[in-house]
């Protein structure tokens, strides 16, 4: 299996590689990440580059062979599952969904409350709903927010508008934050990096999915 990184969790939000992989070792899977990963090419698609990404998505395709290939990135997955052809791609938080359920991973679930944020391009894009919220439970309490699944409220940030528009997109994730505070939660989990680059920074804990699980599913 090939660990792809994704920009944001490989140059930003290094936090996220770390604790994917901390996880990744607990359950014994077999992976290796690539040394010179580059951009999966969702960045150039989703604000109009159609040229440029072609060729980024052609030079991918010649490294990444057969392999399954893992993401951390919603937007990662959305554009190597919808935009290449022929790849096997899985999500973390499905594939924590299945180690969860194989006994490879376990852990002790606190009276925590949490509520989840489910990201335009792992939700709406690519239906994955549920298996987030089954990884969430296995550890604490999901409280969840007034709009959720296909009628989540969108964070603001992706397509280019956090470049262009960065006043709409901080307005999107006030009120995103906003509906969590109403949960009375402890903290906000999302699966996309992008997502909690955008939300962070609030009086309201941030965390990726496999952080959550680091910091609070062990004894």
């Amino acid at each position: 299996m090939l660990y792809f990184r994704g920009c944001t969790a490989r140059q930003k939000e290094t936090g996220i590689a770390d604790a994917t992989e901390k996880l990744l070792k607990l359950a014994d899977v077999d992976y290796h990440v690539l040394d010179d990963e580059k951009c999966c090419g969702s960045v150039l698609l989703r604000t109009g580059f159609e040229k440029e990404a072609k060729k980024q998505i052609a030079k991918n395709t010649e490294v990444f062979g057969d392999e399954t290939i893992l993401t951390s990135c919603a937007g990662c997955y959305k554009t190597l599952l919808q935009d290449y052809e022929g790849l096997d791609v899985i999500h973390i938080s499905e594939l924590l969904a299945i180690l969860i359920d194989e006994g490879r991973l376990k852990f002790d679930k606190k009276d925590l409350n949490v509520t989840y944020h489910d990201s335009c391009h792992l939700g709406r894009h690519c239906k994955v709903f549920d298996e987030p919220r089954k990884v969430i439970k296995s550890a604490a309490n999901l409280i969840e927010m007034k709009n959720i699944k296909k009628y989540s409220l969108c964070w603001g940030a992706g397509g280019g508008v956090k470049s262009a528009y960065p006043q709409i997109a901080s307005e999107l994730a006030d009120a995103k934050i906003s509906q969590a505070k109403d949960t009375k939660c402890k903290a906000l989990i999302t699966a996309c990096p992008f997502c909690k680059l955008n939300l962070k920074g609030h009086d309201l804990e941030v965390l990726d999915l496999t952080e959550f699980l680091i910091k609070y599913g062990g004894e």
